[in-house]
């Protein structure tokens, strides 16, 4: 099974944008910072453009959150950026002619369901200020504790 990262890249990205908001703010740095093709961010960039939650211009280095970070729940990054609703997917390939193979997939729909629905309302209560916090309030905790880390105060 492959995993996807788009939503903890894009989550990512409009952290960054927020924290670092009089810094440069180009593809590449934040690629540097995800450990990512600066390509993927721009692909990222412009989905979030589109859904309203980032402001930015091709060619410039300075990019903005479209509303304050309060305002953007995980749901509207996750809706912005996924090509499919769901997050799980039935096999669609089972056998007609076992008593598992005919039903499974019925019943896995439902159950799926109820998974998406629960996912979605608490991503819906989870703001990107939620995740900048607690990042912040991590990064707090190492540097108290004498770690390398970055000042971001």
């Amino acid at each position: 099974m492959k995993h996807s990262y788009k939503l903890s890249d894009a989550i990512h990205i409009l952290t960054y944008v927020d924290i670092y908001k009089n810094d440069d703010l180009s593809s590449a740095r934040i690629a540097a910072s995800i450990e990512a093709n600066a390509s993927v961010v721009r692909n990222l960039m412009s989905k979030l453009k589109k859904a309203g939650l980032l402001n930015n211009q091709p060619g410039v280095a300075r990019a903005s959150l479209a509303k304050p970070a309060s305002e953007i729940s995980v749901l509207d990054v996750y809706r912005a950026i996924t090509s499919t609703a769901s997050l799980l997917h039935v096999d669609p390939k089972t056998n007609p002619n076992c008593v598992v193979g005919a039903n499974i997939q019925n019943t896995l729909e439902e159950v799926y369901q109820r998974v998406q629905n629960a996912a979605e309302l608490e991503m819906s209560q989870i703001s990107i200020q939620d995740v900048i916090d607690g990042m912040l309030e991590s990064e707090r905790l190492k540097q108290k504790a004498g770690g390398d880390g970055e000042k971001l105060d």
